[in-house]
């Protein structure tokens, strides 16, 4: 089961996410979340973890701003709707899918998530759905903590779980023991 850490706003808490054994981590670029973080802040995370795979997340359609997403370098690059990102560039592409959207054919990976980083509950029927039709990864998002995880694992069958505000002290700021709960209740899941 591959774990995704997203809102991760310093390097400190990519560590975190890193020495937890989570696979991902995600930085939010361009959004109003209080998880956005400058360009330049992401450049110093994804320095501080190189080996992880790091995805910069963000809601944005504006051109300019999948450029400058795109110059980060990331390994990929998560959006919602039918954002365009250049075909210059060379991160692989993962779009989010809620409950009344069309699932995307052309991703490399899918996030369910109906609450778009609010921490609302996912939907089981779409969750499994999604993945039954679906010729790539699929990512389970949505209300997931380290109490719930393994039980959301088991009814849908994802290929990864992502979280944010569910192993978080604070909007932004990661909780070290949520983080490890997370990770270690995930990866103990056998489906």
């Amino acid at each position: 089961m591959r774990v995704k850490i997203c809102g991760i706003t310093t390097p400190d808490d990519a560590s975190i996410a890193e020495a937890a054994g989570a696979d991902l981590i995600g930085v939010v670029l361009h959004s109003v979340s209080p998880r956005c973080v400058a360009p330049e802040m992401a450049r110093e995370i994804f320095n501080a973890v190189p080996a992880m795979t790091r995805v910069c997340v963000t809601h944005s359609t504006r051109a300019e701003d999948l450029q400058e997403i795109c110059a980060l370098r990331p390994d990929a690059i998560q959006v919602s709707g039918s954002a365009a990102v250049p075909l210059s560039c060379r991160a692989r592409v993962i779009r989010m899918v809620a409950p009344g959207e069309a699932v995307p054919m052309d991703a490399d990976g899918l996030i369910v998530d109906g609450s778009h980083g609010s921490g609302r509950p996912y939907d089981v029927a779409f969750a499994s759905a999604v993945i039954s039709i679906s010729r790539v990864p699929v990512f389970l998002a949505g209300g997931l903590t380290p109490g719930n995880v393994a039980v959301a694992i088991q009814a849908v069958r994802p290929s990864g779980v992502d979280v944010a505000s569910g192993v978080e002290l604070a909007p932004g700021k990661k909780d070290p023991e949520k983080v490890q709960a997370f990770v270690e209740a995930a990866k103990r899941v056998i489906i």
